[in-house]
């Protein structure tokens, strides 16, 4: 197994360079105090005064003002191109959930690449926090405390199917894929309860969930996550 740069026991907020508020820094760190930034998410965090305990990336996009006012040791720098900022950070960090901040908005090709890579490490169990929403990956099998009229959507990256208590139009007995067929904007008609047959399913919610999905992903047993997939 390879070391990881960052190895903790707690939730971790890793920052990326797209768009990312002060608010949306201030609920990712409440939630997750350890800060590492992807490349140039550096920014937000030195503005803010947030100590990083590392950044990790291919360097092309941090400023040099940026690299006077963090100690070298905490820079790595990976200089392979075949894959994103995202991808080598979430890739060198090992905690039991990733809050991402500053990976949507802006460029769509760079969201859809954060998207991605969640599902290429499904074994992370990263929360991508949006302007609207939170997506996350959605693990085995999970319960969540939902009001009536919340809405759902899933988003298949891959074929898998599943089992629902809970929404409006259940998923039992459908196959979901990409080109073929999604759950957009579904409705919970209270508590939800879904599992899954493969690590493709994505699932949005109101970002007000942010903390009920963190807290859920912190707790399932180790035989209810996903396996990093083989190299």
């Amino acid at each position: 197994m390879k070391t990881k740069i960052v190895d903790i026991s707690e939730p971790l907020t890793l920052l990326g360079g797209g768009d990312a508020s002060l608010k949306d820094l201030q609920i990712a760190l409440s939630l997750a105090p350890t800060c590492v930034a992807a490349d140039s998410g550096a920014h937000l965090a030195l503005a803010q005064g947030i100590e990083l305990a590392a950044v990790v990336g291919d360097m092309d996009s941090i400023s040099d003002r940026a690299r006077a006012q963090i100690p070298q040791s905490r820079f790595h720098h990976i200089s392979e191109q075949d894959s994103t900022d995202f991808d080598k950070a979430l890739r060198s960090v090992k905690a039991p959930v990733v809050l991402a901040v500053g990976f949507t908005g802006g460029q769509i090709d760079h969201a859809l690449a954060a998207l991605h890579t969640m599902v290429v490490h499904p074994d992370a169990a990263v929360v991508l926090l949006g302007e609207n929403d939170i997506v996350f990956l959605c693990p085995r099998r999970f319960t969540l405390p939902m009001q009536a009229g919340t809405r759902v959507s899933l988003f298949p990256m891959g074929a898998v199917s599943g089992w629902s208590e809970g929404l409006y139009w259940p998923i039992e007995g459908l196959d979901f894929a990409p080109g073929a067929r999604s759950g957009t904007s579904n409705q919970a008609t209270g508590d939800l309860q879904l599992a899954f047959d493969a690590p493709c399913m994505l699932c949005i919610l109101p970002r007000d969930f942010i903390s009920q999905v963190v807290s859920m992903l912190m707790q399932l047993p180790e035989h209810g996550r996903w396996p990093a997939r083989a190299e």
